[in-house]
Order: structure tokens, then sequence, then C-alpha cells
């Protein structure tokens, strides 16, 4: 099986316990590494341990962007598992509309009107317990972007401007254009309006949504360009909310299908459940996510080769490497694990 990534020493080193009072809230240990935290139960108590052991406090009004699942699509964080952490951090679910498809406006199984979108949200229990808003709704606002390589600006819901602090809930998974979702697609993609969106898709070719245009060769031709777009979106609204209070990353390995959650009818889920990761590193949690596959081994219930197979495909790390590259992180990180202690 090809190998996407070799760990470093640093990144490979498996610590025990809570870090020890290490800089910028847990986020730098002492080699100058990211520090990665891992616990492998999945539950409710689990989500808030780890973010209590991020050290980081979700202050202000808290936006928890997380997908809420395409209609069909069996594999989003439900609700059931999210609340706990969404009471504790007393946070709003955001999401942003889709952009792809064709789909009449009474089809309640594609989120590219918020009328569906919302008939979805529902449908998937979120109402039961938290508020929810969809933030490219009624409007959209642009936001600066660092990395000019593709994209000037990026356009993201308007009501972001509504939130103090960001918790980027990700449900780390495959993705059929990206390679993988995870942090970086969840704050880039995730928080763009349909015309950012379409915007990231097209490397910066098309600033309004055109769906007949959209999928084009024309516009959809430089998956590289693609997958930069989506690191310098990201790192904008990383940047946002540095200036207000704070972001921090979450990342559920579970359900991992090859196709993202915004896919309809995804393919099987082939991989066991593996555990829930955070750290205030959107980078350095992509990177873990991505090396913990990598570490898999094929057996009767647990294979990775095909979300393997499908991030070689579409040059997913990429993503990670532009990140990088352009400061948003760092893809070194100390794994720290935070069960029984």
């Amino acid at each position: 099986m090809k190998k996407l990534m070799i760990l470093t020493a640093a990144a490979a080193m498996m610590l025990t316990g809570r870090a020890q009072n290490n800089a910028q809230q847990g986020t730098v240990a002492n080699n100058g590494t990211s520090t990665v935290y891992l616990t492998k139960t999945i539950s409710p108590e689990a989500l808030v341990n780890i973010y209590k052991a991020l050290g980081v406090e979700a202050k202000g009004r808290v936006a928890v962007k997380m997908s809420t699942g395409e209609g069909s699509n069996p594999n989003y964080l439900k609700p059931e598992l999210v609340k706990d952490l969404v009471y504790e951090v007393d946070g709003t679910i955001v999401e942003c509309n889709t952009a792809y498809g064709n789909a009449p406006k009474d089809k309640q199984d594609e989120r590219t009107t918020s009328e569906n979108h919302w008939k979805v949200i529902e449908r998937h229990g979120f109402l039961k317990y938290f508020p929810v808003d969809i933030m490219d709704e009624y409007d959209e606002i642009r936001i600066p972007v660092k990395d000019q390589s593709h994209l000037k600006y990026d356009i993201v819901g308007g009501h972001i401007a509504n939130y103090d602090f960001m918790i980027a809930l990700n449900h780390f998974k495959g993705h059929p254009m990206g390679g993988y979702g995870g942090a970086l697609k969840n704050l880039s993609i995730g928080c763009g309006s349909q015309n950012g969106k379409a915007y990231i898709h097209s490397a910066g070719k098309m600033t309004k949504l055109d769906m007949s245009k959209l999928w084009t060769p024309e516009y959809i031709g430089d998956q590289d360009g693609f997958l930069e777009s989506m690191a310098a979106a990201a790192q904008a609204v990383v940047n946002y909310f540095e200036k207000r209070q704070g972001i921090i990353y979450i990342s559920v390995m579970n359900n991992m299908s090859i196709d993202c959650d915004c896919v309809d009818h995804p393919e099987p889920v082939k991989l066991e459940d593996y555990g829930i990761l955070a750290s205030t590193d959107p980078v350095a949690l992509d990177q873990a996510c991505i090396d913990i596959i990598n570490q898999q081994k094929v057996t009767a219930t647990n294979d990775p080769t095909d979300l393997l197979n499908r991030i070689d495909k579409q040059h997913g790390v990429h993503t990670i490497e532009h990140a990088a590259k352009i400061g948003l992180g760092n893809r070194k990180y100390t794994l720290v694990e935070i069960d029984n202690k």
C-alpha cells in the first residue's frame, strides 16, 4: 500500500497524560512541535474532555462549525454526540449552504437552498437540542486573505460577524474532490458562502456562483490551485477569529467513508472508528489524522486502502503542505493521549 506521508520522529512521539504547561496554552511543545490531543473514546463526555484538555476557553458568542449532513447521508456527526460540548460552551451550530448539483428547489436531500437546508437540519435532529445558524442564508461578506496566489479575498457567510469564537468541529473522512475532509476543509469550503465555495473550487476564477459553468473544465481544472485556495481560505477564517476571541479545532474519526458528509449516498465505511483528536493548530490536526490512517493495518474489519487511494488520487495532502508553507500551522506534532488520566 502506498504511504502518503512518513512520520518524523517528533510526529510519531506518543506521550501519556495531559501536556505540562506548554507554551501558548498547549499549542507548542518544548520540542517545537504542535500538540495534538487524542482520546480513543468517542462519546459526548469525551468531546467535552478533549475540549478541556486544550486549555483554551471558548469565550463570547461561540460558533460551532460542523456539517449537519446531506439528506440521506448516515455518517455525519450526530447531535446526540455533540450536544454536551455545545452546551458546555453555550454555542450555536453554524453551517453554510452547498454549491453543487442542479436539484429542484423542492428536493429535500440537497442543501443548495436555505429552505431545503433547514428541512435537513430539522430531520437530522439538530433543532431539538440547540440553535442552528445558516450563515449565508441572507448575506455574505469578504474577509482578507493573506496568501493571494489564487484568491484576493475569502467570501464567507455574513453571519460569521455575529460570533467571537469558533470551534471547528470536524468529521474526518474522505472527500470526492479534496481527497479528505478535516479541519482545513471545514474552515474553507465549510465557512464559504455559495459564491465563496465557487470561488475556492475554481481557484479564484468564479466570484459569483454559476452552476452551469462551475463544474466545467474551464473552471475546475487546476486541482492543486483548488487545494491551495482551500488552505488560503482556511487561513483567512483563522485570522478572522484570532483577531476576536479565538478558534480551536476538534476532529472526530468515526464513520470514515471515502465520501464526505455532503454526499447523499456515500460509499460504505470500511474503517473502524478511531477516536477524537484536538489541537490549536489545524495543520497539525489534519496531519495527525492523515498519519493515523496511514498507520492502519488491513484486517477483516478495517481497511484504509480505498481512503488512502482517494487521498492520493486527489493529491489531498497538498492542502496540508500549502497550509504549512503559508504559515497557517506546523506539520510536526506531538500526540498526547488523555485517556485514563
